[in-house]
């Protein structure tokens, strides 16, 4: 069992545990909130699995509830549990482009199946050394060649061929101006000879495709254990099994709508003559 599942059973766990021990107590949700000095509406989201409680808030479950020792020892140490992965799932990796890079290189090193979804501009493991040093143009040189140089060193991740990668960009991103004709024009064909590696798949949603998902932001799935979502300040790490099997379907809905293989490659190739024939 992965721990992203034994977490998931664990939460599940815990609040039947605490159903179960309002029922005994013969207690109504409104009455076993009120003796536990919280809202109806907080114990309701905890005995659905909707919000982890603290262990004050379970103590005082207890405690309304009559519960045993015994019962106490279980649920206090669930709840435990549950808060220590909780707490790693709100880990923030480290501001700066070099460390951080350094940072996901290391999280990809544990990893088998790379999920990447890009709706605004070319993903990392995609581009090529000139779009990367766009990207990172506000840096001081030296911050930004070390930035580029962390980024190229993942990329070479995509040549063990026992990973297996799942790319996918939209027409918009790949139309994201982020340098002059001949670099964009550079960029597309990089993405193109990546795409013949036999563990890599690219993905690409046109613009004509019609759609009812409306992803907000870019993610990175690392198996089924990780997920890392980039702010404009700082990259935030998900590890919590419901937020991650929401991106997981998310992914599976985008995939969807992407064009893989010959169709992919015919979307790159239109994108490639627009770029050329711009003045």
């Amino acid at each position: 069992m992965t721990a992203p599942e034994q977490a998931r059973q664990e939460r599940e766990k815990l609040s039947a545990l605490l159903r179960q021990l309002r029922a005994d107590a013969g207690l109504t949700s409104a009455g076993a909130a009120k003796k536990a000095g919280f809202s109806q509406s907080k114990l309701s989201k905890v005995e659905n699995g909707l919000l982890l409680p603290s262990e004050t808030d379970v103590r005082a479950l207890c405690g309304a509830y009559r519960a045993t020792v015994s019962q106490r020892r279980e649920v206090v140490g669930l709840t435990q549990r549950l808060q220590n992965e909780y707490d790693s799932a709100r880990v923030i990796l480290q501001r700066g482009a070099y460390r951080k890079q350094q940072q996901i290189g290391r999280i990809e090193a544990q990893t088998s199946l790379f999920r990447d979804f890009q709706p605004t501009f070319v993903l990392g493991l995609l581009q090529a050394p000139a779009y990367m040093r766009c990207v990172f143009a506000g840096m001081p040189a030296a911050d930004r060649d070390r930035a580029v140089e962390a980024r190229v060193a993942r990329q070479r991740i995509m040549l063990d061929a026992a990973r297996q990668f799942d790319l996918i960009m939209t027409e918009g991103a790949l139309r994201w101006r982020a340098g002059p004709t001949d670099l964009m024009v550079a960029q597309l064909d990089h993405i193109a000879e990546v795409a013949r590696l036999s563990n890599v798949r690219i993905g690409v949603i046109p613009w004509r495709s019609e759609t009812r998902v409306f992803p907000g932001h870019a993610f990175h799935l690392y198996d089924e254990r990780l997920v890392i979502v980039g702010t404009l300040s700082a990259t935030a790490a998900i590890r919590d099994p419901r937020d991650i099997a929401l991106y997981v379907d998310l992914f599976e809905e985008l995939a969807g709508l992407a064009s893989y293989g010959d169709e992919a490659e015919a979307e790159l190739r239109r994108i490639r003559t627009d770029y050329e024939q711009l003045p």
